[in-house]
């Protein structure tokens, strides 16, 4: 069976991350991506870490593109975009606001090339936001602390943290390839392609449900609560003999079976444990009791414990233990690319597992300007006498493998 997105083109210009992800996931279901750089190239590919002086960062975010290099300050450059917005489907940008409009390429002026263009724009604010806003310099750490992320995030004791990975560029990403996808169902059925604006405040409001409606509900300000649930109970870590285990009993039930496990039926009848609700009001009291129960044997004691009375758990893996998990080598999540000038390297996999057309990494990360003549050739037509004066003009850029 074919790819599911065969057949639909994205011009992706846009850069670093979030912008990337939403490509990255349309490329691995199979479109045509055309990532348009600046002649110095996207600046995450001056991000570590790096092998044989190029960045594997840029690799595992850009697999399955094409690069083509252009200078859009300069007219011609402009022209080649223009003609290649012709015969695509979808138009990427994150860009701060305002810029791509005083290139000459806002959703309105594109429209009018493409009608039925489906154009995505990311950013931090949205396009659509108050007008302070709308300019204001955005990166990921900037929206996890506007967005109240951060001021959950941390030990109960300790300072707030940032999220372990760029959260928020990655699920604005991940919604606007949500969003693309629903474009560009409803315009195989009208014929009409639409605007998106994708902010990574609002993808990071989007996902602090729990927090949000606990102030709404009960006009409590959320804390930082370390491993704990807010509002399950125990939900949480325990340190073992020898490290910790996560503990995560989400009903009445799970709790019954708990109790027997380490031993403390006593607990069971106790009004105080009795339900969630009752063990979360007195989840102090509860915590010193457990913590007590699972600092008397090593983690590999409470596993066999737990796996025998169907409970859930897991270790805290560190990297190198995911990396070679059994688990993730199965599912494919750990993939080889052969990168040229590099060899073979693993990089993430594609977590879209279809029956029929899953997502997958076909193609290395490309060269910056790998593919300029391809697409000025193949798609647009342009002749070799063409090609070769944009290039003594330095309109484009077909060099090879720099980084």
């Amino acid at each position: 069976m074919k790819n599911q997105l065969e057949n639909i083109r994205v011009l992706d210009l846009s850069h670093v991350l979030a912008g990337p992800v939403a490509s990255m996931i349309l490329g691995d279901l199979g479109a045509e991506i055309i990532h348009i750089e600046p002649p110095k190239g996207d600046d995450s590919r001056e991000f570590g870490p790096f092998i044989k002086e190029k960045s594997a960062y840029f690799i595992s975010v850009n697999r399955n593109k094409k690069s083509v290099v252009i200078d859009l300050k300069k007219d011609e450059g402009k022209k080649i975009l223009y003609d290649l917005i012709k015969i695509s489907d979808i138009l990427i940008e994150n860009f701060k606001p305002g810029t791509i409009k005083k290139l000459g390429f806002s959703y309105e002026e594109v429209k009018k090339i493409k009608p039925d263009i489906i154009y995505a724009s990311i950013s931090g604010f949205g396009n659509d936001t108050l007008p302070k806003y709308r300019n204001k310099p955005s990166y990921d750490m900037v929206v996890q602390a506007y967005s109240g992320l951060m001021s959950i995030t941390g030990t109960e004791e300790g300072e707030y943290v940032r999220v372990g990975t760029s959260i928020g560029d990655i699920i604005a990403g991940h919604h606007c390839a949500i969003s693309i996808l629903t474009a560009l169902y409803i315009r195989e059925k009208t014929g009409i392609g639409q605007y998106i604006d994708i902010s990574m405040l609002d993808s990071l409001i989007y996902i602090l449900e729990n927090a949000i409606l606990r102030y709404i509900v009960t006009g409590e300000i959320p804390r930082p609560l370390g491993t704990k649930h807010p509002t399950i109970t125990p939900f949480q870590g325990y340190k073992t003999k020898d490290q910790w285990i996560i503990v995560p009993i989400g009903n009445d039930s799970l709790w019954l079976k708990l109790c027997k496990a380490i031993e403390r039926n006593d607990l069971i009848d106790n009004p105080k444990f009795k339900t969630n609700k009752d063990r979360t009001e007195n989840r102090t009291e509860l915590n010193i009791i457990l913590e007590k129960v699972f600092i008397t044997k090593t983690f590999s004691e409470w596993k066999e414990i737990f796996e025998k009375n169907n409970l859930p758990y897991s270790p805290i893996n560190t990297i190198d233990k995911v990396v070679s998990d059994p688990i993730v080598k199965y599912r494919e999540m750990l993939v080889e690319l052969n990168q040229p000038d590099i060899g073979k390297i693993k990089i993430i996999g594609s977590p879209f597992k279809l029956s029929e057309t899953p997502g997958k990494v076909r193609d290395h990360a490309p060269s910056l300007g790998e593919h300029t003549e391809e697409i000025l050739k193949n798609l647009l037509n342009y002749s070799e006498e063409k090609i070769k004066n944009l290039i003594k003009k330095e309109v484009i850029y077909t060099y090879k493998y720099k980084t």
